[in-house]
């Protein structure tokens, strides 16, 4: 194994600390929920109807996916440094437009800007996997998600707490401090990791085609996907289900619907731990087994009418401890496919993931209806993680295949 690079705090002529890293992918979790409590208060001010504020969720959601694809390959061209620090600077002005913006139009405008800050997501893997080899990336990719893990949780619990006591511009002001205390700890921490860069983008894109008809590259990415998958139907359809079936007020379905989260925590400390012992593919084959089970114990439970709250959401836990257990390792196989080009496999297999994700949200919502009961969602659940079996299968033969050529 390769000597670990030299890290030293707030010296920008070493690696980031995993700190810098987990705040630079926090502060991108913390943009997508902490305003969502003041999405009623903020369609009153600027006059418009609920439905329309929503849109600030599902079109920012839809510019994360697409700059995905765009910030990798640029990074992977002007290296990490420079990328980071215009894209904090770049969400911190976006958020101060926000505030200012006279009507909602111009405040839409600016809420897409800040999507830019996605650039964190794709970045602090992307430079774990410069700094460490794959199983060691595997593992720091683990902690660095255990700590981003905590921001989704309470961010918006913090976020109606300032709407209550402020109005829904205090989300944006915590998020315009964010930003700028995140450019100012990335300037004096975070040196460049990315070592080797193309001469041009014509040269970049001629590596693209050898990344692309990669097997690995894709049974990593599907594994991802689909195991992410079983997490998103469960985001669009267990509100429904909560309210529907279970008759769950909306302060109790909060308290439960955190459940995976509680799994996701665990899961990722686990990868932490153990993904440099038993490497990348094993953990990845672990996690989709752990959250298929799951779901299969759910669904024959479901089938011998034990159903309740408790049951439902108590083994969605283990949606959470399957994914925190695959994902940082099926990120570090990603990117270590083709390393030179990490930011851009980083960049694809999040905007991949986030693809699939949406279109499982929206296919849970769609198989739900007043008399089917939550089994539909369980189905659903279930199928999209057994394929992520078949994906790391797939990926196990392909190695055995090169091993043996």
């Amino acid at each position: 194994m390769s000597t670990p690079p030299t890290v030293r705090y707030f010296d920008r002529t070493t690696a980031p600390h995993i700190t810098t890293l987990v705040f630079m992918a926090g502060v991108a979790a913390m943009s997508l929920n902490v305003f969502l409590p003041s999405l009623p208060s903020m369609a009153l001010y600027f006059g418009v109807d609920y439905a329309v504020m929503q849109l600030s969720l599902s079109l920012y959601l839809a510019a994360t996916a697409l700059l995905q694809l765009f910030v990798g390959p640029v990074s992977d061209r002007f290296g990490r440094r420079p990328v980071i620090l215009a894209a904090t600077a770049i969400f911190t002005l976006a958020c101060a437009g926000s505030l200012l913006a006279p009507n909602y139009g111009v405040f839409l405008t600016f809420r897409l800007v800040q999507a830019v800050i996605a650039s964190g997501f794709v970045l602090s893997r992307a430079a774990v996997r410069d700094m460490v080899p794959q199983d060691q990336a595997a593992s720091m990719i683990g902690y660095v998600s255990m700590g981003m893990a905590m921001v989704p949780m309470i961010a918006p619990v913090i976020g109606g707490l300032l709407d209550e006591a402020f109005g829904w511009q205090a989300s944006f002001i915590m998020l315009m401090l964010s930003g700028a205390t995140a450019f100012v700890v990335i300037w004096f921490d975070m040196g460049e990791t990315s070592t080797t860069r193309a001469s041009s983008f014509t040269a970049q894109m001629r590596q693209y085609p050898s990344l692309l008809r990669s097997q690995r590259f894709w049974g990593y990415c599907l594994a991802a996907g689909f195991a992410s998958g079983a997490f998103f139907a469960y985001l669009g359809g267990a509100p429904y289900v909560g309210t529907t079936f279970f008759h769950m007020d909306a302060a109790t379905l909060g308290l439960y619907f955190g459940a995976p989260a509680l799994g996701y925590m665990a899961g990722n400390f686990f990868s932490g731990r153990y993904a440099v012992r038993y490497g990348v593919n094993r953990m990845v084959l672990v996690g989709a087994l752990t959250t298929t089970g799951g779901m299969l114990l759910l669904a024959i439970l479901t089938m011998l009418g034990a159903t309740g709250p408790n049951l439902f959401f108590g083994l969605m836990i283990f949606v959470g401890l399957g994914n925190g257990l695959l994902s940082p390792s099926a990120n570090a196989g990603m990117l270590s496919v083709r390393p030179s080009l990490a930011g851009s496999a980083a960049g694809l297999g999040g905007a991949f993931l986030i693809g699939t994700g949406a279109l499982l949200s929206a296919l849970a919502g769609f198989v739900l209806g007043p008399q089917t009961g939550p089994m539909p969602l369980i189905l659903v659940m279930l199928l999209t993680s057994a394929a992520s079996i078949l994906c790391i299968l797939w990926v196990l033969r392909r190695e055995n295949e090169l091993k043996s050529a």
